[in-house]
C-alpha cells in the first residue's frame, strides 16, 4: 500500500516508523521541513505547507496513495480530508466538520453541554472584554482565557499562572478579541480546574474508541512549571498504562468520556475516524476535560506509538471500515519519558539556524528513540525553526529506567544554543504530582 503521512514534527516522524513497521507499506511524506528522519523513511517525499490543500491532494493523486494520515490539526480545520476524499484517496483522519471537536472550542463546549457528557466545566464566549469581566468576577477570577480557535497550544492563559487579578485577566480577553488570536475576535472563559492534567489518547471509528496509556505532557518552559506555556517540552508514561497519580477508575471514566463524545459527534452526522485524544484534569472529583483534540499528541504520540506492537495499517483499516470493536490491541507493557531539544529562547524568541549535531548510532545504542522535529538537514548535522528540534525517548520498564535513558541519549545530542527540560520524568517531580493529587483529595 501507498501511504501518505502528512507533516514534518517528530509527531509525524513517529507515525511514519509505525508505517513502515507494518506490513507492505510504501511511504509517502508532505512536509513543510525537510525532517530527516521522515526523509529518510520516505519513498518520497514534497516539501509544501501542508495546509496547501491543492497541493497536498495533486501529490496523493500523483502517487496512487491508498491511505492518507494528517499529522497536525491545521490541515484539518482547512479541510484536507474531505478534499482527500473527494479525489478517492481514502483517509484516516476526522473531516473538517469532525475536526470542530479541536478547532472551535466554543462548538467542543456547546456539545459536551447539548449531549450532558461528563466533565463538563462552567464557560461562556464573549465579544466585548468587559462584559466577560461580570463572569470573571462571578467566577472569583479562578478562570482561564481561552482563544476559541487553534493557537499551537500556547494561546491559553490561566489564573495563578499566567495572571493574579480580574483586571488582568479581562486585559488578555480583550488582546484575544482584538487581535483575533485563534482566528475569530471571541473570548472563552471557562472556570479554572484545580489538579493534575493528563492526556489520554485513543483510536476511532466513528463508534468506538480503543484508549491507550495515559501520558502527563509538559507545558510550561522551565524546570518546576515555570516560564511560558509551549507546545510540549517532554512526556512520560508508565508500564501499567496509568500514572503515578492516577487510578484504573479515573482512568477509566476518562476513557468512558472520549466514547461519549464520539457517540455524540455521530449523533451530529460528524462520525469521527482516526485518532482522538482528551487533555484531562484530574481533580478531586474526577476528571474534567480541559480539551478535545483531533489528531495525536504532540509530544505524547512518541510515547505511545514506540510500544504498538498491532500492525499500525490494520489499525487505521479497522478505524475506516468501522470495525475496531472487533481489533485487540498489543503494547508493550513499559515506561516511556521522551524529552524535547528546543533552541536556545524558544518560547519567547528562538534562535534560528544554530547547528545540532546528533550521533544517532550512540543515540540508538543506548536503546532510546530519535524523532526529528522542526529543523532543516544540513551536511552532517542540522540547524534549528523557531519551533521544537527533536525529541528523545527512553523505554524501560520503571519511569526512573526511561528517564535515565533519555538522559544518556540526550548526551549525543551536541550544540551551544540548544535547551532542554531536564526534570521531565525525574523522581523529585512525580512526587510533586502525587502529593499535589493527596492534597487535593484532602488526604
Amino acid at each position: 500500500m501507498n501511504i501518505l503521512v502528512v507533516g514534518g514534527g517528530a509527531r509525524e516522524h513517529a507515525i511514519c516508523n509505525a508505517v513502515v513497521e507494518s506490513k507492505n507499506t510504501v511511504l509517502y511524506s508532505i512536509m513543510h521541513n525537510r525532517n530527516p528522519g521522515i526523509e529518510r523513511l520516505a519513498e518520497e517525499y514534497m516539501v509544501e505547507k501542508e495546509t496547501n490543500i491543492n497541493s497536498v491532494t495533486e501529490f496523493a493523486c500523483d502517487k496512487n496513495i491508498d491511505l492518507a494520515l494528517v499529522g497536525p490539526e491545521a490541515p484539518l480545520q482547512e479541510g484536507l480530508t474531505d478534499a482527500l476524499m473527494e479525489k478517492g484517496i481514502t483517509t484516516c483522519a476526522p473531516t473538517k466538520k469532525a475536526a470542530r471537536i479541536e478547532t472551535d472550542k466554543e462548538w467542543m463546549r456547546k456539545l459536551l453541554k447539548k449531549y450532558d457528557i461528563p466533565g463538563q466545566l462552567r464557560y461562556r464566549s464573549f465579544t466585548d472584554a468587559e462584559k466577560a469581566r461580570r463572569f470573571i468576577e462571578e467566577l472569583n477570577g479562578d478562570v482561564a482565557v481561552k482563544p476559541i480557535g487553534l493557537t499551537g497550544g500556547k494561546g491559553v492563559k490561566v489564573s495563578g499562572d499566567h495572571f493574579s487579578t480580574t483586571d488582568e485577566a479581562v486585559e488578555y480577553a480583550k488582546e484575544v478579541i482584538t487581535r483575533k488570536i485563534g482566528g475569530i475576535a471571541k473570548v472563552l472563559i471557562e472556570e479554572k480546574a484545580v489538579g493534575e492534567e493528563f492526556t489520554l489518547q485513543a483510536f476511532s471509528d466513528g463508534e468506538t474508541i480503543l484508549p491507550l496509556p495515559a501520558v502527563q505532557d509538559h507545558k510550561r518552559l522551565l524546570p518546576g512549571d515555570k516560564g511560558p506555556n509551549t507546545g510540549g517540552m517532554g512526556s512520560y508514561s508508565c508500564a501499567d498504562g496509568l500514572l503515578p497519580f492516577l487510578s484504573k477508575g479515573e482512568y477509566e471514566e476518562a476513557a468512558s468520556i472520549l466514547q461519549e463524545v464520539i457517540e455524540a459527534l455521530s449523533r451530529e452526522k460528524s462520525r469521527y475516524i482516526g485518532p482522538i485524544y482528551g487533555q484531562f484534569m484530574l481533580t478531586a472529583d474526577g476528571p474534567r476535560i480541559i480539551e478535545i483534540n483531533a489528531r495525536f499528541g504532540d509530544p505524547e504520540a512518541m510515547n505511545v506509538l514506540p510500544l504498538l506492537r498491532t500492525d499500525f495499517i490494520e489499525i487505521c483499516s479497522t478505524m475506516i471500515d468501522g470495525t475496531l470493536y472487533s481489533k485487540q490491541i498489543k503494547i508493550d507493557r513499559k515506561a516511556t519519558v521522551c524529552k524535547y531539544v528546543v533552541p536556545e529562547g524558544y518560547g519567547v524568541k528562538s534562535r534560528v539556524g544554530e547547528k545540532i549535531f546528533v550521533d544517532e548510532e550512540n543515540i540508538n545504542g543506548v536503546g532510546a528513540k530519535l524523532f526529528y522535529a522542526s529543523v532543516n538537514k544540513e551536511d552532517d548535522y542540522v540547524t534549528t525553526t523557531s519551533s521544537r528540534s527533536l525529541a528523545v525517548v527512553g523505554i524501560a520498564d520503571t519511569i526512573s529506567e526511561a528517564e535515565e535513558i533519555c538522559e544518556k541519549a540526550l548526551t549525543y545530542v551536541k550544540s551551544d544554543h540548544i535547551f532542554i527540560r531536564h526534570d521531565i520524568g525525574k523522581e523529585d517531580l512525580i512526587n510533586k504530582r502525587i502529593e499535589h493529587m493527596k492534597q487535593i483529595r484532602g488526604m
